[in-house]
């Protein structure tokens, strides 16, 4: 049995070496470098191997006989492989959650505080390999993705600052009688986390929920969740305790079950609007608190009297960066009046970005996610061709020298009308669609009418302009000569319309609503009840 065991062992090690060295060999060697220096983590694999369980503070193998296959965008290696956790390793990690609730939640407030504290000074030590796993996993640029890590971290910070967010309020209602209301957590939350920002979306959710004294099963996306996997170390690290945070992965199934499961109170997601809604209505018809941020379709008006070098470049990033996607990605630019006349430039700047590995030196964007997601977007460009657009500039067909396999959509510039698939759909690509309007009213009323409603921007140099603006249109989040108004976490997401779904949405004083439920007690202590007499020291006379 033992020699069994043994040639079992060094015939999966060989194959793990085998697997190691056919990833490394379809690597291009700056990507290679990196992956070396991720090697050291425990619960994330760049070089063919698996992806682990966080449970109970323990990174633990799946016993799935189901995996998904994470595949670097750039060249299609073989990074690593995710396990569909089975159901008996899904309640296993709730069970965790649920027991470490028991004291995390009784923990003082300046305790979670200091976890909080120590986990941002991780998060800023460790940012490199955090960008480089997104890098190798989701395709981003460097840059781009340190840009991930830095806002996720930001509400890491604002989370060190709890302490005085917790507070309640209260009241003598009548004489010796005291009303006081304070926040107390819901208990075990889950947080489903999208492909795009593998970093900054669980930063959203694991430092309100855990300082609020909830605890956290999280499951990231299965593209890419490698990010996920080195915080949930930095969180170890930084104290928190077992139970309090854990990770599990997968698909339809695993997502089913944090809507299904009684134990778990909340859930938080951010993705596409099938699963969105699909968790939101199961979720809630399962009584839980749910908020869901979903499609987007983000507008920016280009008003004649704006300045125009200030506004083609902030389209241009806004539309392109991350290849555009973003769920707060401008891509619609509504042409005001004569501005129509600018479209040949701004073809020329797009044209002038760089498509690249994201670890090359000046790359301006990266592949998309998978081939399936190049092939929808080039589906939709050719739609604007089929329905009698313009394709002014297009990114279909780029070949990148050295990344001939990755899944690269070139930037790309229609001429579209409202009816048209390309302007109704959300693209999630390097595709900016242009429509024109005749006047400021017209553009409004284009923004109004879309479903959509997570953001807006104008570029004006007039303030009654951008008055008019702010006070009649229909989304949540407006931009003024600001291209991608996502607000800092002191504020709160505000997305609306089709882009989201729920009452409570996320961080800031939203976020802190979301994961806490208040408590009201009335007390009665008559102040002639206290025994006030003070000690007597006289000789008792027996009276």
């Amino acid at each position: 049995m033992a020699s069994k065991s043994l040639i079992r062992n060094a015939s999966s090690t060989a194959r793990l070496t085998t697997a190691t060295s056919r990833t490394y060999a379809t690597l291009s060697p700056k990507a290679h470098a990196a992956a070396e220096k991720l090697a050291k983590w425990k619960g994330t694999s760049v070089s063919g191997g698996t992806t682990k369980n966080f449970i109970g503070g323990e990174f633990v193998e799946s016993k799935a006989d189901k995996w998904v296959e994470v595949h670097d965008p750039s060249t299609q290696a073989v990074l690593s492989r995710v396990p569909e956790t089975t159901s008996e390793e899904f309640n296993a990690a709730v069970d965790a959650a649920e027991t470490a609730f028991k004291t995390w939640s009784r923990t003082s407030i300046l305790t979670r505080q200091r976890v909080a504290m120590e986990l941002q000074a991780l998060l800023r030590e460790n940012s490199d390999v955090l960008a480089s796993s997104i890098v190798l996993e989701q395709g981003k640029t460097y840059n781009d993705a340190q840009g991930d890590v830095l806002r996720g971290l930001q509400v890491v910070e604002t989370a060190c600052g709890i302490a005085g967010n917790m507070t309640g309020d209260k009241l003598e209602v009548s004489k010796d009688m005291d009303t006081y209301t304070r926040r107390v957590p819901l208990g075990v939350c889950a947080s489903v986390a999208p492909f795009n920002f593998p970093a900054m979306i669980p930063l959203w959710t694991i430092p309100l929920a855990t300082c609020t004294g909830n605890t956290l099963v999280l499951k990231p996306s299965e593209r890419d969740p490698g990010a996920a996997m080195i915080i949930a170390e930095l969180c170890q690290r930084a104290g928190m305790p077992p139970g309090v945070l854990n990770v599990v992965h997968g698909t339809v199934g695993t997502v089913n079950n944090i809507c299904d499961h009684p134990s778990i109170r909340a859930i938080s997601f951010v993705g596409g609007d099938k699963a969105g809604k699909h968790i939101y209505e199961r979720g809630t018809q399962n009584g839980k608190r749910v908020q869901a941020n979903l499609g987007a379709k983000n507008h920016a008006l280009i008003m004649p009297d704006c300045n125009k070098n200030l506004a083609l470049n902030s389209i241009i990033g806004a539309a392109f960066g991350a290849a555009g996607q973003r769920c707060m990605a401008i891509s619609v630019a509504v042409m005001v009046g004569t501005t129509k006349s600018w479209i040949p430039e701004i073809v020329e700047r797009a044209k002038a970005l760089k498509v690249n590995g994201g670890f090359e030196q000046g790359a301006d964007l990266g592949p998309l996610i998978s081939p399936a997601a190049k092939q929808r977007v080039e589906g939709l460009i050719q739609s604007v061709a089929d329905e009698g657009g313009k394709i002014h500039l297009d990114g279909r067909g780029i070949v990148v020298p050295g990344y001939e396999k990755g899944n690269f959509v070139g930037p790309t510039i229609v001429e579209a009308v409202t009816t048209m698939r390309a302007y109704k759909e959300e693209i999630f690509g390097p595709v900016l669609v242009l429509i024109e309007a005749d006047t400021l009213d017209d553009a409004i009323s284009i923004v109004n009418a879309n479903k959509y409603g997570n953001g807006a921007a104008i570029f004006t140099q007039s303030g009654a302009t951008a008055r008019k603006f702010e006070s009649e249109v229909n989304v949540g989040q407006i931009g003024v000569n600001v291209p991608i108004p996502v607000p800092l976490p002191q504020f709160s997401w505000s997305g609306n319309k089709a882009s989201f779904l729920g009452d409570v949405s996320f961080y800031g004083k939203q976020g802190l609503n979301f994961y806490t439920q208040n408590k009201t007690v009335t007390s009665l202590w008559r102040a002639e009840d206290a025994i006030g007499n003070k000690a007597s020291v006289d000789m008792p006379t027996m009276r």
